[in-house]
């Protein structure tokens, strides 16, 4: 079967999701009429979801307040397979607010943030990480400490750039530290350019998604791979669509199932993702998932 154990750290929100035909223009204005949902999310829990519908032992570490909203985030994420271990910030839990439109564009306004440098016992993380097989490390700012842990564990480091242009310097840490890297080609036109780099630089993996165009794939053993999304698959949110996707892969590589494969079911991941108004599928499982790469891709592995 594979590996099997995964630390995801950092990246759990409380927030409000308005839905628009189209995303506002800079104007003073009054909206009469949308479609509005609450929900836990961020980039972390998002990940920890579909990783423990997806049968992988999983643990989250994220903070949150002691608050109402911080109970809201804890009773979302008691699901099997999922272990959440936390942090009370004394800033609160934080929120979003996310304009979403019916092609799936996003406007994320952050109503409160977490701490930048929160006060941690960075000794409860030992165990956590030399138990696991792979570390997520999300681009929330204290997950950067632990980065350390990583290197004296030996384990892999995965993170997610998001819509990162290539020269931010806030990311150079996770550039340094992870050896599999996503990302999205929102802020980078010449995205092959810096895949290669990045290639060359000594990374395993680099996926870049472009959202309804697919995504592309490089690894340092020179394979190149495009997979386009499957339009069957209708818009209803296409919040946490990447975090559904960048889950879907690492299924697909603790199982050693090939890169293309793995793209296969991140992409079929990502697409059962967006038909939901939640960051995974509620009937999110390796049968359903295994079931549908079988229809769409045939059965080859």
């Amino acid at each position: 079967m594979g590996l099997q154990k995964v630390l995801v750290v950092g990246g759990a929100t409380f927030d409000a999701l308005i839905h628009l035909p189209v995303l506002p223009g800079p104007l003073p204005q009054t909206i009469h009429s949308c479609g509005f949902h609450e929900t836990v999310g961020s980039t972390g829990a998002g990940k920890a979801l579909n990783l423990s519908r997806l049968g992988l032992e999983t643990t989250l570490h994220a903070l949150i307040g002691a608050d109402d909203y911080g109970e809201r985030i804890r009773a979302a994420l008691q699901v099997p397979n999922l272990h959440f271990r936390y942090d009370i910030d004394p800033q609160g839990t934080e929120r979003h607010i996310n304009l979403m439109d019916g092609a799936g564009r996003r406007i994320s306004i952050f109503a409160t943030r977490s701490s930048e440098e929160p006060r941690l016992d960075l000794a409860k993380f030992q165990p956590l990480i030399q138990e696991s097989d792979l570390v997520v490390l999300n681009i929330i700012g204290y997950t950067k400490r632990l980065i350390p842990l990583c290197r004296q564990y030996a384990k892999p480091v995965w993170t997610d750039l998001h819509d990162w242009d290539g020269r931010d310097p806030f990311h150079q840490a996770y550039l340094d530290a992870a050896a599999y890297i996503f990302m999205s080609s929102d802020n980078l036109p010449d995205y092959r350019a810096v895949m290669a780099e990045l290639i060359g630089r000594g990374k395993r993996l680099v996926v870049c998604t472009h959202g309804r165009e697919g995504a592309t794939a490089a690894t340092a053993v020179g394979e190149w791979l495009e997979i386009p999304i499957i339009p069957a698959y209708r818009m209803v949110d296409a919040n946490g669509a990447g975090d559904s996707f960048m889950a879907g892969f690492i299924y697909g590589h603790l199982r050693g199932y090939a890169l293309k494969k793995c793209l296969g079911l991140a992409t079929l991941c990502a697409g059962l993702c967006i038909t939901v108004s939640e960051l995974a599928y509620p009937g999110l499982s390796p049968a359903l998932l295994e079931a549908a790469y079988r229809e769409h891709y045939g059965a080859e592995s």
